[in-house]
């Protein structure tokens, strides 16, 4: 399982979920997160961070997401093949 690297947020610098900009392999997005000092407004409704969604560089470039698949086996046995002309 691969996981989303830690950024440290400018804002709070608390380490932050980042995820890929499309595009742009060495810059993340950090995930939506709320402000260590204001959790909640005057009204109740949560306060996100002012770093949130702020693009950032990520430690280490992106890299492709690779899935090892077991290799299919063939459902009539090997296949003989013959020239089409």
């Amino acid at each position: 399982m691969n996981k989303l690297p830690r950024v440290e947020c400018p804002q709070c610098t608390r380490a932050i979920a980042a995820g890929l900009v499309a595009g742009r392999l060495t810059k993340g997005r950090l995930w939506r997160h709320d402000a260590p000092d204001a959790r909640r407004g005057p009204d109740g409704t949560l306060v996100s961070c002012a770093g949130s969604l702020a693009i950032v560089d990520l430690p280490t470039t992106g890299v492709q997401l690779a899935i090892d698949l077991p290799e299919p086996e063939p459902e009539f046995g090997p296949l003989d093949t013959e020239p089409l002309f």
